[in-house]
């Protein structure tokens, strides 16, 4: 035989019965409906994701960033670093292809479509630029 589980509603029809919460801290509330308190819940924290990063060689970033203010014509100082992001430096969609079909002829690669979409930092596309060039050595 299935356990059965059964649930209750209720509807707030008065102001009365809106239940009042207390933050004590920001990992715990406190909640209290028509003058009964309930337990608090506090919020235990989250151990971290593991996440598997590639950082390019700083000299793939550096190239990356001089092709990036060729290709949208900005002057020398201007400051373009890894976390540039293309659409915070004035690049549109064209713009981005350009900067793309640059980087294939600078470095000697293809990238596909696909992954071109999907760059939208200096350093996405010199993490990209050395992951092919690394696959392609081997």
């Amino acid at each position: 035989m299935l356990p059965s589980i059964s649930a209750t509603s209720m509807s707030l029809t008065s102001l009365s019965m809106v239940p009042a919460a207390r933050i004590f801290n920001p990992n715990s509330v406190s909640l209290s409906i028509k003058g009964r308190n309930f337990p608090s819940i506090t919020l235990q924290p989250r151990a971290p994701r593991f996440q598997v990063t590639c950082a390019a060689k700083p000299e793939t970033v550096e190239k990356v960033c001089n092709i990036v203010k060729k290709q949208l014509a900005l002057p020398d100082e201007s400051p373009v670093t890894g976390e540039s992001k293309f659409s915070a430096l004035g690049a549109d969609s064209l713009d981005t292809v350009e900067i793309v079909m640059g980087l294939e002829e600078e470095f000697g690669i293809t990238v596909e479509e696909e992954s071109a979409q999907t760059i939208t930092t200096v350093q996405e596309a010199a993490d990209m630029i050395d992951k092919l060039l690394e696959s392609s050595k081997s």
